[in-house]
């Protein structure tokens, strides 16, 4: 199975940060590998939520409705720019390496909607800018259950607004379970999909996103890790499943034409 294997779920994106290049936007092979997770059927449906590449991002046109889709990094270090150095600084840069580059492998990136409404921002814009969220992936994925129960008030739910203003997108998933089984969450949430599995404990969107010590920055740390290397996991039980389904429908096709090729007589 593993020469046939596309996606390779211990590939490093971070060269691209290395160089300047933000992979989201500029790497073809990560666009590519978005296009062979995520076109699939959509939940409840007969309708192939077919992509291609389209500029820095990914198109689907059907009856449906047009979606432009852009690629967004879901596991945030906090090691560089606003992150506190009283914290980096007592973890071992080893460590802080270890888990860049996991957060630069397959499992830590994901598509949303890459429009603009209204010169509004999207929804990967509007995590990392703002502050009840500061980029955490889990606590986006809290909104976007908040929204799917109905919540999309700032007060209860920060992303709720920008959530709902890509209604369309959302509803093509029915519910907060479809949309975690389409881009293989699971792992990131419990009993039932009725609650996030945060990296840190949760006690409501008025409590700094960030870690605050050591301690939590290694807890965060470690369950961002899990997740990915969860995730990635998945993926690779996912790519390996479709690849038998394709075999299997290729040996069906074969049997066929060997059964319509004996059901031939001769006139000799």
């Amino acid at each position: 199975m593993e020469k046939y294997r596309i996606i390779d779920i211990e590939y490093d994106f971070a060269e691209d940060y290395y160089n300047n290049k933000d992979p989201d936007k500029y790497n073809k092979k990560l666009r590519y590998w978005h296009i062979l997770l995520w076109t699939k059927y959509l939940p409840n449906s007969d309708i192939i939520f077919t992509l291609f590449d389209k500029d820095y991002g990914l198109l689907h046109q059907s009856q449906i409705g047009e979606f432009y889709l852009t690629s967004d990094a879901i596991v945030h270090t906090y090691s560089k720019g606003y992150s506190n150095p009283d914290i980096i600084n007592n973890i071992t840069k080893e460590e802080v390496d270890n888990f860049y580059h996991i957060a630069c492998r397959i499992g830590a990136y994901i598509l949303f909607p890459g429009y603009k409404i209204n010169n509004k921002q999207t929804i990967n814009g509007a995590r990392g800018c703002n502050l009840k969220i500061a980029d955490r992936f889990d606590l986006t994925l809290e909104c976007i259950r908040l929204y799917y129960e109905g919540i999309i008030d700032y007060k209860n739910n920060p992303l709720g607004e920008v959530i709902y203003r890509h209604d369309n997108f959302f509803k093509l998933f029915i519910d907060f379970k479809g949309y975690c089984e389409y881009f293989l969450l699971q792992d990131l949430t419990l009993e039932n999909y009725s609650k996030i599995k945060f990296h840190l404990p949760f006690n409501g969107f008025n409590n700094n996103p960030r870690p605050s010590s050591v301690e939590e920055y290694r807890e965060y740390m470690n369950n961002s890790i899990e997740f990915v290397k969860n995730r990635n996991n998945r993926i690779r039980n996912y790519e390996d499943m479709k690849r038998m389904e394709n075999d299997n429908m290729e040996n069906d096709n074969m049997e066929n034409g060997v059964s319509l090729c004996s059901g031939i007589t001769s006139n000799d």
